[in-house]
């Protein structure tokens, strides 16, 4: 980019910065996030700059680019929520035995894992091995010491049975 370019470049980032915030601001209600937008586009600008300042009004590209970007913000917070919605675990008093789901809950995440497979989703080991990526030896071990640890938390005797 040559000298003059770049200062054509500094005048219109100057100028655009903060009515373009300002309107992505208003779209997305977080000061932050609106500046971050405001800079992609801006950058974007930069990108094409050789373009985008042949159009009669390159501040009228950046604010279109921004706005663009903070409505697929927008949409992916939105989706984000709904997945995130669906993506939330049932609920202790909706599980058959909310002291072993808890009790559950409080083991090491490769043995919760395990027992959530095994128990809960009546997988076998060599499948649950599968979906861990370890070894069947280990699925049984982190069984094995799931139960030590859930007998510990709820106050009863381990029984050891792994298909």
């Amino acid at each position: 980019m040559r000298a003059n370019e770049q200062r054509e470049y500094d005048w219109y980032f100057r100028a655009c910065f903060p009515p373009v915030s300002r309107t992505v601001f208003l779209m997305v209600h977080d000061r932050e996030l609106a500046e971050d937008i405001t800079q992609e586009a801006l950058y974007r600008m930069l990108r094409h700059w050789r373009t985008v300042s042949e159009y009669e009004r390159p501040e009228a590209w950046v604010r279109r680019v921004a706005i663009r970007i903070a409505v697929r913000e927008l949409q992916r917070r939105a989706a984000r929520v709904s997945k995130e919605r669906l993506g939330q675990p049932t609920s202790y008093d909706e599980l058959p035995d909310p002291d072993v789901a808890r009790a559950v809950a409080e083991l090491a995440p490769m043995q919760r894992a395990a027992v959530v497979l095994f128990y809960w989703e009546d997988r076998p080991v060599h499948e649950i091995a599968e979906v861990l990526a370890v070894s069947e030896s280990t699925v049984k071990q982190h069984l094995y010491r799931a139960r030590q640890r859930l007998a510990s938390l709820l106050g009863e005797g381990a029984n050891d049975h792994a298909r």
